[in-house]
């Protein structure tokens, strides 16, 4: 547990440093570009970095793997990765370029917009290059390339071109920022690893690992999808102004749900260890803790942004604040996801097509769900405001499914049970709640700036007296590293043998 909460907390550092340069870039983005030009880069983006998903081909789990068994020198093999991925790269990139409406779908196709396209390399490439440097426990590479210069340079580079053009100037910022963060994270990996001295390609090795990960590449597909799947839905049935206030809502509610991904980097470490001597009890102990630890989190966080949710939109911009039933059920769906998310760190070892194939059918679910709630409010004659909530509402049943579903799989494959739900939180939730409603009747013109930290210091102060054990409390403490831990090596060669002596 308490290797679990320094890895939590090594990682929130990088949100919350992310979270600082990515609030600039919305209020740029919604008062000085708009709404319309907002979602218009909204789904663009969405189409390139789907297509870079699929170019990284599995291997940005799959190099640990490599670099653990290779028997040539690791420049070698880190080389051949990029290599693999520059190949797909260059065929998505090329179509991308050959067909740009699959970017700008209900838009006009103008000046520098196939530029974009480019970016497809830049992130497969970085997400390749930070999982290199994540091998050798450099994780202050992955902190300034994803979480200071990416944010940073979208940010500056989006304000700095309003004065040139409105037209493409959050496609322009968003190139830059994508090559700036490739630099960041080249730079360290070649002082790592070096130049490939005496090189030859072996793409069949690196194909042959890709192929080997599609099943955990398609969780992490699936994964991003879900919370991109909603703006494309959206975006086929309403003007691009509504999928503008849908992507600020969301990058708002990114807030608790970058706080679960905190953890990934040393879930996955731990539940191997206790897989490695069949200890599945306390696998089962390790999902409840963690999945209490982001339920409290995300549900605390979630109600310190809905309840001022009009006022928290309003920051973005006037024309922002009928996106507050959306950000409504955006953060509700961060708090439902959290144990499906904690589930899927441990099936992916023991039970990887059936997870799989469960988020196949919530993938299906949301698009479904959100298409069909469009259409029936649309039939009823519902204002477009309404009818835009309904990928929102389409996610949260889908996310309701996919919790349901893995919870129990994961304990019939454990034994033992993975809820981490307890009723402390709804006491914790009554005072946030209550706190909230008391500033907005005794301060109704200031009550909005007030009420994100007060009702946070009520749902946390409520919970840490009533509700937070010692073990709880571990995610709080400051302590040495754990002797007993694994190398990064040795453990990605242990946990791929774990998953395989398993499947």
């Amino acid at each position: 547990m308490a290797t679990l909460a320094r890895g939590g907390r090594l990682n929130v550092f990088g949100f919350v440093l992310r979270l600082a340069g990515m609030a600039p870039f919305l209020f740029i983005g919604g008062r000085i570009y708009g709404p319309a030009a907002l979602g218009r880069f909204a789904y663009a983006v969405l189409t390139v970095e789907f297509a870079a998903q699929v170019a990284a081909l599995g291997l940005r789990r799959g190099l640990a793997q490599l670099l653990a068994n290779g028997k040539k020198p690791q420049a070698w093999i880190v080389a051949d990765a990029m290599l693999v991925a520059a190949i797909a790269s260059a065929v998505g990139t090329a179509i991308l370029v050959a067909f740009p409406k699959a970017m700008y779908p209900t838009t006009e196709v103008h000046g520098l917009d196939r530029l974009l396209a480019i970016t497809v390399l830049a992130i497969s490439w970085t997400d390749i290059a930070l999982a290199a440097l994540a091998y050798h426990n450099d994780v202050a590479s992955t902190v300034r390339s994803r979480s200071l210069i990416q944010p940073w340079t979208i940010t500056i580079v989006a304000f700095a071109w309003s004065y040139i053009s409105l037209e493409d100037g959050l496609i322009i910022a968003y190139v830059f920022s994508m090559v700036a963060a490739l630099i960041a994270a080249l730079i360290p990996l070649l002082k790592m690893y070096g130049l490939p001295k005496g090189w030859a390609p072996d793409l069949a090795t690196s194909w042959m690992t890709a192929w080997r990960n599609v099943p955990v590449a398609a969780a992490d597909a699936v994964e991003w999808a879900s919370r991109r799947i909603d703006l494309a839905v959206l975006g086929a049935f309403l003007p691009a102004a509504y999928v503008g206030i849908y992507y600020a809502a969301q990058q708002v509610a990114t807030l608790p749900a970058k706080l679960k991904t905190s953890f990934e980097p040393v879930l996955g470490p731990a539940i191997v260890r206790r897989f490695a001597v069949n200890d599945r009890a306390a696998v089962a102990s390790q999902v409840r803790q963690v999945t209490y630890w982001i339920i409290a989190a995300q549900l605390g966080i979630a109600l310190a942004l809905g309840i001022p949710g009009r006022a928290v939109m309003g920051l973005v911009g006037s024309g922002f604040t009928g996106g507050t039933a959306m950000l409504g059920f955006l953060l509700a769906a961060e708090v439902i996801a959290a144990s499906a998310f904690v589930c899927e760190a441990a099936l992916i070892y023991i039970a990887r097509k059936r997870n799989m194939i469960l988020s196949l059918i919530m993938l299906t679910l949301e698009a479904s769900g959100a298409a069909a709630l469009i259409l029936i409010m649309k039939a009823e004659g519902l204002p477009q405001t309404f009818q835009a909530t309904g990928p929102a509402i389409g996610l949260c049943i889908a996310l309701a499914f996919a919790w349901f579903t893995k919870a129990r799989l994961l304990e019939r494959e454990l034994g033992h049970s993975v809820n981490g739900w307890r009723w402390n939180l709804v006491w914790a939730t009554a005072a946030g709640v209550v706190v909230g409603v008391v500033l907005r009747t005794i301060l109704p013109e200031a009550w909005h700036l007030l009420a994100v930290p007060a009702i946070l210091v009520a749902f946390g102060a409520m919970l840490w007296t009533k509700g937070f054990g010692p073990k709880d409390r571990e995610l709080f403490r400051m302590g040495k590293a754990d002797p007993t831990d694994l190398p990064d090596g040795e453990l990605a060669s242990e946990r791929d043998r774990v998953a395989d002596d398993i499947v």
